[in-house]
């Protein structure tokens, strides 16, 4: 689990839900008793983001339960809520009536405080009373810190293929313009100065981008090209 456990915090996609999956199969691995887990991310009572380490538990556990359940009364009172088995369950009924719906007796939820946000992790069993709270609380504690961890890389990693993204977009128009001011030096026999003066009047007239005129002129000029 240690080596599961460092690799989470490195980011190969720039999915905030990757990253929480990725942590809700190392909880369902590897923590004692444990055969499926939730991560969710809460602004108020509102999901940001969540995955779980099998599908449709996000669906079933978390979305109806919103505001009545374990997770709720462990992300507003930020302690860990145990549920040693559903089918005994007085205080949430139709939470423990979902969860053995999907074969689950018991439970253990962890809340931890993120800077703006609320962080939840959901652990369940199985078979009834499945976890120690001295063994899953310090594990679920560290999966918690390697989720803050890759918040900050998923945003680095987000914000450097926006740059990325803008960079090429940026390279693909001077490209599209040059080509543009050649055609025009071409015709006009002008320097490169004044076609770009020339891409510049459309664009003010036609209210046009630059970028966007020069795209329609090589457009036309291969147009014409191509009826030669």
């Amino acid at each position: 689990m240690a080596r599961d456990i460092g690799s989470l915090g490195r980011v190969d996609e720039g999915s905030l839900q990757h990253a929480l999956y990725r942590v809700a199969a190392v909880a369902a691995r590897g923590i004692p008793g444990c055969a499926c887990a939730v991560v969710t991310i809460w602004r108020d009572d509102a999901i940001v983001e969540s995955a779980a380490s099998h599908a449709d538990l996000t669906e079933t556990l978390e979305h109806p339960y919103g505001s009545r359940g374990p997770t709720t009364e462990a992300r507003r009172l930020g302690i860990s809520v145990y549920v040693a088995d559903m089918l005994r369950e007085e205080r949430w009924p139709g939470f423990a009536t979902a969860a053995v719906r999907q074969g689950i007796r018991s439970g253990m939820i962890f809340a931890f405080p993120l800077e703006r946000d609320t962080l939840t992790l959901g652990l369940y069993a199985p078979r009834p009373r499945s976890f120690d709270a001295a063994t899953a609380g310090p594990l679920a504690l560290l999966l918690a810190e390697q989720v803050t961890v890759a918040l900050r890389n998923t945003g680095r990693y987000t914000s450097a293929m926006g740059e990325a993204v803008h960079m090429r977009r940026a390279l693909s128009s001077r490209a599209i313009i040059d080509q543009a001011k050649g055609i025009i030096m071409h015709a006009r026999g002008c320097d490169a100065e004044t076609a770009f003066g020339e891409l510049r009047r459309v664009s003010q007239r036609s209210q046009m981008k630059v970028a966007d005129v020069a795209r329609k002129l090589v457009a036309e000029h291969a147009a014409a090209n191509a009826r030669r």
